[in-house]
């Protein structure tokens, strides 16, 4: 099997629109969180939000192609963002590229994605709702003779899942296996773990994946609300509203980001005199079997189950671990849940192993928060430096992490990542930081 190396790293988030921009954002505990601008929140129990500011789909598209921005989703353009930072991240130069001799093989590159399932803009099906009303009641086959001719015929394409690494494709020119993988807040790093397969089998020898969703949307942020995942706390005080693992801890804060990172078969990294930043040493996945699908089993078995897989293809013993990055959502009977799973899996090496969430800063973006993870772990290797969590003053009864509370400077060579979403899946990566 292929040795697989991250080679490249995209993010854009709402703490920039950069990777460098997202952990210098962590690393100085700025919060992402605000009063949502995207739409009126005012009848919102939870009016907050991690948004991505000032941010221009023609500002990282050719000029030959922006007039398929229209067919574009929040969620699309954002992909589109991180995409490009990844490859020049990278040093690879594709056919959108404004300069340089092309180096990306297109039948050699794969394309997995871990999209949401992305809610339309109201406006757009306004009118055709309304043009489906009897009586006060809406009515289904005036909807469909009536409503209908007021929906443009292309709207649909703007709201597939897999039109992420569709556009992102078709600008770089990616010809290799392609996937999109909506298994919501674990997607990224499932995305990840299937395109490091891709390339350690053979099939590619590099692959563009990770994830991108925008859920500052009113109909995702109203399902979330439904399901009682969200916080309403602090709509006052956003920056102290997403508590990872904290005794106060009341909900999740929603929010958008992209996070792709370029993954490469080593050898070929090596030929090309690639900058490696991490090789991804261990992979594993499970699923909860809560019939209360909103939540973890208690005891986050299916986490504990994706660590150990991941620890037992590592061929590593959890002592080697130097960091944790946990999903973390501040939904305090998931993070409860996952703490445990944590424990279980690593044992008594727990104790000793530094933990830092990402979401107080960042909020849960949803299919890239996994990915948003590994791009910290990434900078963390890298840099030989772990930030303090923030808002997490009083660690929650039960929970037996070592929250890293200050800033931490140390070597790191292993890092797990590991995320779960409403529904039951979990997954969980390991890496290792390039010492060759």
């Amino acid at each position: 099997m292929n040795r697989v190396v991250i080679t490249g790293i995209g993010a854009i988030s709402p703490l920039g629109k950069t990777a460098a921009d997202l952990w210098d954002g962590l690393c100085a505990g700025r919060c992402g969180i605000d009063r949502i601008q995207a739409f009126d929140p005012s009848n919102f129990p939870c009016r907050i939000a991690g948004e991505i500011k000032d941010f221009n789909i023609r500002d990282y598209i050719p000029k030959s192609l922006r007039k398929n921005t229209k067919l574009m989703s929040r969620d699309i353009e954002i992909s589109i963002a991180a995409a490009k930072e990844a490859f020049e991240n990278a040093g690879i130069v594709t056919k959108a590229s404004d300069n340089g001799e092309i180096n990306l093989n297109p039948e050699r590159t794969a394309i997995v994605f871990g999209a949401g399932l992305i809610s339309c803009d109201l406006v757009e099906l306004a009118p055709a709702v309304a043009a489906a009303i009897t009586d006060g009641r809406f009515d289904m086959k005036k909807y469909g003779k009536d409503g209908l001719e007021l929906v443009t015929p292309l709207w649909l394409l703007k709201y597939l899942p897999n039109m992420l690494p569709c556009h992102v494709g078709i600008i770089h020119d990616i010809q290799g296996p392609s996937n999109t993988i909506t298994c919501a807040e674990a997607a990224g790093h499932l995305a990840i773990s299937e395109a490091r397969d891709i390339i350690a089998r053979g099939d590619s020898d590099m692959a563009l994946t990770g994830g991108a969703e925008a859920k500052v949307n009113p109909i995702v942020m109203i399902r979330q609300m439904l399901l009682k995942r969200t916080t309403s706390e602090y709509n006052d005080k956003p920056a102290e509203a997403c508590r990872p693992f904290d005794a106060k801890a009341s909900g999740s804060v929603f929010g958008e980001a992209a996070g792709l990172v370029v993954l490469e078969n080593m050898e070929k990294a090596k030929g090309r005199s690639a900058t490696i930043y991490a090789e991804i040493i261990g992979t594993g996945e499970s699923n909860n079997i809560n019939p209360q699908y909103e939540h973890l089993e208690k005891d986050g078995k299916a986490i504990q189950i994706a660590i150990e897989k991941a620890l037992s293809e590592a061929g590593i013993n959890p002592s080697d671990i130097d960091l944790i990055i946990p999903h973390g959502t501040g939904i305090a009977a998931d993070d409860l849940a996952e703490s445990k799973a944590i424990e279980a899996a690593l044992g008594d090496a727990v104790k000793d192993i530094p933990v830092f969430p990402t979401k107080s800063m960042t909020s849960n973006t949803g299919a890239a928060a996994g990915a948003i993870d590994v791009i910290a772990a990434v900078c963390a290797m890298r840099d030989g430096k772990i930030p303090a969590a923030k808002n997490c003053d009083s660690i929650a009864q039960g929970c037996n992490l070592n929250i890293a509370t200050e800033p931490i400077e140390k070597e790191i060579k292993h890092v797990l990542c590991c995320s779960y979403t409403y529904g039951g899946q979990t997954a969980a990566i390991i890496l290792k930081k390039n010492d060759e």
